[in-house]
């Protein structure tokens, strides 16, 4: 019998954390074995491409490869942002990471009412698109005629970190970093894109969090480090030549000489090279002062490691760190500022300002106490591995596939019995 054709219009190869979304996503519904599935790829901004032949293990994944539609597919889905969304199939389904924001344009709110059925990975990111309202004018007239708001079933289907690769290690299975060039035997962690905006203002906060570091250290004999996982976009040379230079200025405008270091690793890792940094012993810490997550992978990958994650209190991310067992930094609302906003990131919503004094006075706690901290990180490890693993993941998407997902019309080949007829 034949299966429903599932065609995935997606980014799954490409160095992006679109394209790890996508791979989970595309993984979990071939393993469902009850679709044909293909895949349509899809660029994601300036990101590279060439994932899936750079790791063995996703190559799998180029033989569900096409370069065009043959025939309309019963179930089309689009990983992607709202406002490309387009209804090609029988059944439609749209799957976005998100919002970062409180807030975004109508054209993302039409985007998802075009599709029959849509996906996010955060309550954040539900509640934002389903308090959306928009007054809908005649473009003939200008006059009113009507409202936009979301129409179409908005479903939450987390990201689910892959616990045969995230998991804790034994420091003899950490292979691939040599961080003895480290002088320091503590060391925080941020891994993220250092985005476009002023100090304070682009999106993952990287500037503030540089700047936060500086301030809480300087003048202390004994000081932690601060290793920055990033770039400002495609992994270089040219990249990394930047971010050194934004945190020598930022460096400059710090009233002291005596500061702690701040150390930045480039270049695309994969998932093992990625678990070995996070369990690597002079990593004790991860954070991220981010403005705004739909979902926040890095995150929920190294809460696996049993050590303890301060973060924003606020977006996708806190749908997985729980308010017991992790550290989450409060603060307020503010305007996007001009200098951040994008075609997708309007300056006319607000996004988290993390409080300064909470962020230093973690910093220095962390640091100066980390026993009383060790204890609730496992039990956040504990949380990640019960409730946000990918198998967890692929039962929920399973369980919406089969729930809502029609039947379609099967061709049945006609065959007609032989006549014995007389000869005449």
């Amino acid at each position: 019998m034949s299966k429903p054709v599932f065609v995935i219009s997606c980014p799954f190869d490409t160095y992006s954390g679109y394209g790890a979304r996508s791979r989970d996503i595309v993984k979990a519904i071939i393993e469902l074995d009850k679709y044909d599935v293909k895949l349509l790829p899809q660029r994601w901004g300036s990101t590279s491409w060439g994932f899936c032949n750079d790791h063995s293990e996703w190559e799998f994944l180029n033989k569900h490869s096409v370069s065009k539609l043959e025939n309309k597919p019963d179930i089309w889905m689009q990983i992607t942002i709202p406002n490309e969304f387009q209804s090609v199939g029988k059944y439609n389904i749209g799957c976005t990471a998100g919002i970062e924001s409180d807030a975004c344009k109508p054209e993302w709110i039409e985007g998802l009412n075009r599709m029959d059925m849509n996906w996010v990975s955060s309550k954040f990111a539900k509640d934002t698109f389903s308090k959306m309202k928009f007054e809908k004018k005649s473009k003939q007239t200008n006059q009113p005629i009507g409202t936009i708001q979301l129409e179409k079933p908005i479903h939450i289907v987390f990201e689910g970190v892959n616990l045969d690769v995230y998991k804790p290690l034994k420091q003899s299975e950490i292979k691939t970093f040599d961080l003895s060039s480290i002088k320091e035997d503590y060391a925080y962690l941020f891994v993220g894109h250092w985005m476009q905006g002023e100090f304070g203002h682009d999106r993952k906060n990287v500037s503030l969090l540089v700047k936060a570091f500086y301030e809480s250290f300087k003048n202390k004999k004994k000081k932690p480090a601060l290793i920055l996982k990033c770039s400002i976009g495609v992994a270089s040379y040219i990249s990394r030549d930047e971010i050194l230079d934004r945190i020598k200025r930022i460096r400059e405008s710090v009233d002291s000489k005596i500061l702690p270091n701040i150390y930045v690793l480039s270049g695309e890792f994969n998932d093992a090279e990625m678990n070995e940094l996070y369990n690597h012993p002079k990593i004790k810490s991860m954070v991220s002062l981010t403005k705004g997550e739909g979902f926040g992978r890095p995150l929920l990958e190294f809460t696996t490691t049993g050590k303890p994650v301060i973060a924003s209190n606020w977006s996708g991310h806190v749908d997985f760190l729980h308010p017991d067992y992790s550290i989450l930094i409060p603060g307020e609302l503010e305007n996007v500022h001009d200098s951040a906003a994008n075609n997708w990131l309007i300056k006319e919503s607000k996004w988290f300002k993390p409080d300064t004094g909470w962020v230093g006075k973690t910093l220095n706690d962390t640091f100066k106490k980390p026993k009383e901290y060790q204890s609730r990180a496992k039990r956040q490890k504990y949380y990640t591995q019960k409730n946000f693993s990918w198998g967890k993941m692929k039962e929920l998407l399973e369980n919406i596939l089969d729930n809502n997902i029609p039947e379609f019309a099967k061709k049945i080949e006609l065959k007609l019995p032989e006549l014995n007829l007389p000869k005449l």
